[in-house]
């Protein structure tokens, strides 16, 4: 299990696919995206896209995802992505009042037992105190992280 940090965006991909009995049909996708802005989010689902897409798509949708955090599993039955509510419970020591506070994070598993068990396995190394308010699964398809241009890479490893 891997969790990544980052600005992440949801977007939703239009385009004409070839379905199983030969027809086409519209189809409207939802990927996520690593990225800084709404341009950077379009420019690299874009690009992801144009190597998997042959003919045209639009970019019909973007917005900023409520979570900040993925858990990525590396497990190959673990192709579909949950949305995960939690809450952390603290105690306010003026009022000694129980406060709880919703975080969000998106999870990657085969199921929802296992969506669980991924949860349990990387909030467990924390000493925060959370109840699993929510766990629902998404239509996202993919999840696709930053990835340095060429450039960059060249000549970091000049260095």
């Amino acid at each position: 299990m891997r969790s990544r940090t980052a600005d992440w965006f949801e977007t939703k991909i239009r385009y004409e696919k070839t379905m199983d009995d030969g027809l086409q049909k519209k189809v409207t996708e939802q990927y996520v995206v690593d990225a800084l802005s709404f341009t950077e989010a379009e420019s690299s689902i874009t690009d992801e896209m144009s190597s998997y897409i042959s003919g045209e798509f639009e970019v019909s949708d973007i917005k900023k995802a409520t979570y900040k955090e993925i858990f990525f599993s590396e497990a190959d039955a673990d192709d579909r992505w949950y949305k995960a509510k939690l809450q952390f419970i603290t105690i306010d020591e003026k009022t000694e009042k129980e406060k709880r506070s919703n975080v969000y994070y998106l999870v990657q598993a085969g199921s929802l037992p296992v969506a669980v068990k991924h949860i349990e396995e990387v909030m467990g190394t924390t000493l925060i105190e959370y109840v699993i308010a929510s766990l629902a699964e998404t239509q996202i398809m993919d999840v696709f992280e930053h990835k340095a241009p060429a450039a960059v890479k060249e000549s970091a490893s000049e260095e």
